[in-house]
């Protein structure tokens, strides 16, 4: 089966999102999905996206509402852990994306981490996200 860049770009932009999208979305008190951070307890405890709810890969789909979008994450753009979780999911019938860039991404883009010690944020990494403005425009 062949299909066309038309299918293949929407069909990624129907099942993928990015960093600054789910920010903006949690941003607005309303996003519309729950937030699933798909790592370890050890990573979670490190460090994690405020709003998230911990949902390692093997205890999913772990109480989640099937009648909520769910976007998943792990560590970032080297790791399938949020796809996998976003598999087990879509197997067991819920609408899912997968949050591309992950928390590195997350932390490059200079949003801040729940940690033990309270939020932390670095600033934005200027070869990855922009640092003048407030959105990349793209």
């Amino acid at each position: 089966m062949t299909i066309t860049a038309v299918e293949f770009f929407a069909a990624r932009l129907a099942f993928q999102t990015d960093v600054a999208d789910v920010r903006a979305a949690l941003a607005s008190g309303e996003p519309g999905f729950v937030l699933v951070d798909s790592r370890s307890k050890q990573a979670w405890d490190q460090g994690h996206i405020p709003g998230a709810v911990h949902g390692p890969t093997a205890d999913l789909p772990g109480g989640l509402d099937p009648a909520v979008p769910v976007v998943t994450y792990c560590w970032g753009p080297g790791c399938d852990g949020a796809t996998r979780a976003a598999l087990v999911l879509a197997r067991a019938g819920y609408a899912v994306k997968e949050m591309i860039g992950g928390v590195e991404y997350w932390v490059r883009e200079g949003f801040p981490l729940r940690t033990p010690l309270g939020d932390v944020m670095a600033p934005a990494d200027p070869r990855t996200a922009p640092v003048m403005a407030e959105a990349c425009g793209c």
